[in-house]
């Protein structure tokens, strides 16, 4: 069983090449974030006639996520619970899988901006309830992915510059404490349960050739529950839609169930 997420930067611009790469790498679930688009202009067609379903939380111009699953998803839950928020950022659902049910938690994290600014100080306050919903969510279901564009560098080893950016969003200790609270809860890095080439990442600026000369951040990243954590064979980066013509900034990232 395979579990995807991409932030495509917009599905409008970039709905070819996701068709074109799930045709390539027919995954049972991919997590998309940044739609940049309203649930009534979704394209469920065209993901349809590739043989998937799909579940969206969009927004006009901004933000927007959505699971495309081979087989039925249900229990969706859009946004995070209690928490006042007009940004479609969550979106959950449950899929069954040989093994029992899984559920799939795909998230679109706060940028924050800059520390000390009213975004990152909202990134706190979301990042916050995310805890504590994820923690609800665990108990329920143990057998449990949260993936997403998470907007943090967990550690020095996933930037290009962690000593010039260092304190820097993305980098700050605050935001690297959310994610280490995360994993405290019982969830593993698939990234990092193997080894990996030096100076992977997952997303690149497009300014200053920042693809082609590796200046990028490990940004995107994959969750598994300890009821899952024995059966995870594989966790990649997959660089090539990154190649593309008016690719997306970041790449997919695709984690392996045995």
């Amino acid at each position: 069983m395979k579990i995807a997420t991409w932030n495509v930067n917009s599905l409008t611009v970039r709905l070819p090449q996701v068709l074109a790469w799930l045709e390539a790498n027919p995954v049972d679930a991919l997590g998309l974030q940044e739609l940049k688009l309203t649930d009534d202009k979704f394209p469920h067609m065209a993901f349809e006639e590739a043989g998937y379903q799909a579940v969206s939380h969009g927004q006009k111009t901004y933000n927007g996520v959505a699971w495309i699953t081979r087989s039925a998803a249900n229990e969706v839950v859009r946004n995070i619970p209690g928490l006042d928020d007009e940004q479609a950022r969550i979106i959950a659902v449950t899929m069954d899988a040989p093994d029992g049910p899984i559920r799939l938690i795909n998230g679109y994290f706060v940028n924050g901006q800059a520390p000390g600014s009213d975004k990152f100080a909202y990134k706190m306050r979301w990042l916050e309830a995310l805890h504590h919903w994820v923690q609800s969510e665990m108990a329920k279901h143990p057998r449990l992915v949260l993936v997403g564009d998470f907007n943090v560098a967990p550690e020095d080893r996933d930037s290009f510059d962690p000593v010039g950016l260092k304190d820097t969003i993305h980098h700050t200790v605050e935001e690297r404490q959310h994610f280490q609270n995360l994993l405290q809860l019982g969830l593993t890095d698939a990234f990092r349960m193997f080894e990996q080439p030096e100076k992977s990442y997952s997303w690149w600026d497009y300014r200053m050739l920042g693809f082609q000369k590796n200046r990028g951040l490990r940004i995107d990243h994959i969750l598994v529950s300890e009821a899952l954590k024995s059966s995870v064979s594989a966790c990649t980066v997959d660089r090539a839609p990154r190649k593309n013509q008016q690719p997306s900034d970041h790449a997919p990232v695709v984690l392996t169930l045995s």
